[in-house]
C-alpha cells in the first residue's frame, strides 16, 4: 500500500488505529517468538534458551507518509551474558534469518474494535527487507548514522499538532498544517476512546520511537552519569577547582503539595477556569472560521 493514493471513503481508519495502538505489543510478542524459533532450529527447549544464547535488538519507529508507524531494527544473537560472551557455534546468520522471518510470519496479537466489537488479529505487513551487518567492517558506522536518520524522520505531516496531547474532538478540525489523511486518523483515535485517545495526536501510536533490550549495549543510565560527570569536570575546569576543595549538594526533599489555605486554593481554581474558558473560546472561535 506504500506509495499507492489513498480513498478516504474506503481507508479502514480505525483498523489503521487499531494497529498502531497494539504495534508494540506486536514487537514484544515477535521477540518472544524469536527466541522460541532460534530453540527449536538449535534443537533446545525453549526454557533452557537463555542458559546458551540472548537475542539482543535496538530498534526505532519511523512515520511512513500514511501515518502508519512500521519498525526498522537490529537483531544479533549474543551469549547468554551479552554481548561480552561470545554465541554459541549454532548461532549463524543463516539461522537467525531464518528464525526472523518464520516470526514475521507467524507473529499475532487479536484486540477488539470499538466500532464494531469484533476481535480482530492484528499481523506484521508483507514488506520485510533483512539485510546482513558486517560488524568487521564499515556497516557499524553506517548503523549509527542509519538508526540516527530513521529517529528524526517525520510522518510527512507538519509537526505542529501532533507533538502535543489533544484536548477534544473539535481540536482536532483546528490543528494547523495537517493534512486531512491524518487529520482523519485522528480523529478515528479520538472516536476510539481509551488509549487511542489519550494518544491522539500521535496517530494512536503510544510506544517510544527508540527501544532496546537491556543488554545490546551501554545502558541509558551509564551515558547519564557519563555525561554529568562531563558536564561537572567542565564546570571545575572553569572555576579553577578541582573534587577534593568543593563539596556538591544535590538532594532534594520533599515538603508537601496542594494549597496552604482555602483562599489559595481558591485563586488558584478562578485561574484554572478562566484559562479553561479562554481555549474554549479560541477553539470556537477557529471552527467558526474554518467554516466560512
Amino acid at each position: 500500500m506504500l506509495g499507492q493514493a489513498i480513498d478516504p471513503e474506503t481507508y479502514d481508519y480505525m483498523g489503521a488505529v487499531i494497529w498502531q495502538l497494539n504495534a508494540s505489543v506486536l514487537w514484544h510478542r515477535f521477540t518472544i517468538r524469536v527466541r522460541r524459533e532460534l530453540a527449536m532450529r538449535a534443537g533446545i527447549r525453549v526454557k533452557d534458551f537463555a542458559d546458551v544464547a540472548r537475542v539482543s535488538y535496538v530498534k526505532v519507529g519511523e512515520y511512513q507518509r500514511r501515518g502508519l508507524i512500521h519498525f526498522h531494527a537490529v537483531v544479533r544473537i549474543d551469549g547468554p551474558d551479552g554481548p561480552d560472551t561470545p554465541p554459541p557455534s549454532w548461532a549463524t546468520p543463516d539461522v537467525l534469518e531464518e528464525a526472523v522471518r518464520a516470526a514475521v510470519a507467524s507473529t499475532e496479537v487479536t484486540a477488539d474494535r470499538p466500532d464494531t466489537g469484533k476481535e480482530v488479529a492484528l499481523t506484521w505487513g508483507q514488506q520485510l527487507d533483512v539485510r546482513r551487518i558486517d560488524t568487521t567492517g564499515t556497516d557499524a558506522g553506517v548503523l549509527a548514522g542509519y538508526i540516527a536518520k530513521y529517529s528524526t524522520k517525520s510522518s510527512g505531516a507538519s509537526n505542529s499538532g501532533i507533538d502535543r496531547p489533544v484536548r477534544s474532538r473539535e481540536a482536532i478540525d483546528c490543528l494547523p498544517g495537517i493534512s486531512p489523511h491524518h487529520r482523519a486518523m485522528m480523529r478515528a483515535a479520538w472516536d476510539a476512546g481509551g488509549q487511542a485517545r489519550r494518544w491522539c495526536h500521535m496517530l494512536g501510536f503510544p510506544g517510544h520511537f527508540l527501544t532496546k533490550s537491556k543488554l545490546y549495549s551501554v545502558t541509558f543510565s551509564r551515558l547519564r552519569t557519563a555525561r554529568r560527570l562531563h558536564r561537572l569536570a567542565d564546570l571545575l575546569d572553569e572555576l579553577g577547582r578541582s573534587d577534593d576543595d568543593v563539596l556538591i549538594v544535590n538532594e532534594w526533599a520533599w515538603t508537601g503539595t496542594g494549597h496552604r489555605s482555602t483562599a489559595e486554593y481558591e485563586l488558584a481554581a478562578a485561574i484554572g477556569e478562566r484559562q479553561r474558558k479562554h481555549q474554549q473560546s479560541m477553539r470556537e472561535s477557529k471552527v467558526e472560521s474554518s467554516k466560512e
